[in-house]
């Protein structure tokens, strides 16, 4: 049988977590490795400046003090006696689309997967409303798993799929979005005078190119997204080239 890892940003006691799990019985041996609270916005960033401390709570299950990709290192270098044979983050309560994948730490966790070679996919269910079901994410999410464990990944190519709430029934692969958003302040202060700043986001009222994760979601059918852990420009890196005599002769 196949050994999944899973793990997410939301917290060892997610629901999301607990029912990709759910889903997930009887289709393999699964081992759970989670921030022990929730880490949303963390994206691949790591723990460096204090010590990772591990809570096991229950069994073949740990938290993390520590970020979602501090979770899938020590469950590949610590915790897990082999590696395994997939990782997947999620179910994320809310979408993960266009460019705030570099924000995620659900996408991040399973970008530390592929980092090490691992094929992994992140889910997440694109809905903030009360009282939401992950069930049809986890039927999705054990549908993609059984197609990576047979047919495999490109090494180093993850996969970020997201699911409307509610689902339409179609399924489609996109290309990452350009930001649809701008990032916000609200700006208050404290009972001390101190002033304090709350992130959100706005729509911007602009284009939704058609093959985007965002249309598909629009559309209400799930978007999965294979990503590269490449972000090279090669167009970019043949025209700047001629830059490095200029540079080189700089420090003459």
């Amino acid at each position: 049988m196949p050994h999944i890892l899973l793990t997410n940003d939301d917290g060892i006691h997610a629901a999301g977590l607990k029912a990709l799990a759910a889903g997930l019985e009887g289709f393999g041996t699964i081992s759970i490795v989670a921030p022990s609270r929730e880490q949303s916005g963390a994206a691949q960033s790591l723990t460096l400046r204090q010590p990772i401390i591990c809570h096991e709570v229950g069994e073949r299950q740990w938290a993390v003090d520590g970020t979602p990709a501090d979770a899938v290192i020590v469950a590949l270098h610590r915790l897990l006696p082999e590696p395994p044979d997939l990782v997947i983050s999620g179910i994320n309560f809310g979408a993960n689309l266009g460019e705030n994948v570099y924000y995620s730490g659900t996408v991040g966790a399973a970008r530390e997967g592929a980092l090490h070679h691992i094929p992994s996919l992140a889910i997440s269910l694109c809905s903030k409303g009360a009282g939401v079901k992950f069930d049809t994410a986890a039927r999705v999410a054990r549908a993609a798993a059984g197609l990576v464990l047979k047919e495999g990944l490109p090494d180093q190519v993850l996969l970020n799929v997201n699911v409307p709430e509610p689902w339409a029934g179609g399924v489609k692969f996109t290309r990452q979005s350009k930001k649809i958003t701008r990032n916000q302040l609200s700006e208050g202060k404290d009972p001390r005078g101190r002033t304090y700043y709350w992130l959100f986001e706005q729509r911007i009222d602009k284009d939704v190119a058609p093959d985007t994760d965002y249309a598909a979601i629009f559309a209400g059918a799930v978007s999965i997204t294979p990503l590269h852990l490449d972000p090279t420009d090669t167009k970019s890196l043949n025209h700047l080239s001629h830059w490095a005599k200029p540079i080189e002769q700089s420090s003459k």
